[in-house]
């Protein structure tokens, strides 16, 4: 495996954030029609925002970012998903900790922890999700 310091992985790093912020789109956006146009309750509106962003990042990341072969898609997906939820309950916790215990700002605790777990994703993605190397040793 190469280095995560060289320009291809950055190039990567770029991508996988442009995907990121356009699951952005689709979670806010999902989550307004769910909530306000359909009824469905909040909490409930945003898991299904939340799981419609998690499953579109993963296609575009397989797809643009990683350009994934790998034809076991279902464990793919699976383990991508994994690790979006770590990164979610990484997310929720950093930002508990922040706000609470560091009486930052909620907005600028939001700001670290959503940088924070952006490395954690793609660092994890990389070297399990789509890591061509490591995909002979699960199947």
């Amino acid at each position: 495996m190469s280095s995560i310091f060289n320009q291809a992985y950055l190039f990567k790093f770029l991508k996988f954030g442009v995907v990121g912020f356009s699951g952005l789109f689709v979670d806010f956006g999902i989550t307004y029609l769910t909530k306000e146009k359909l009824n469905i309750p909040k909490y409930v509106a945003n898991a299904i925002g939340f799981i419609t962003a998690a499953t579109s990042n993963y296609f575009l990341n397989r797809v643009w970012t990683f350009e994934s072969h790998n034809p076991e898609v279902i464990v793919e997906f699976t383990e991508f998903f994994i690790i979006s939820l770590i990164g979610l309950g990484l997310n929720t916790l950093l930002l508990w900790i922040l706000v609470s215990r560091f009486k930052m700002n909620f907005y600028v605790a939001k700001v670290f922890a959503i940088g924070l777990v952006t490395i954690w994703n793609f660092l994890a993605n990389a070297f399990i999700t789509f890591n061509p190397d490591r995909a002979f040793f699960l199947y």
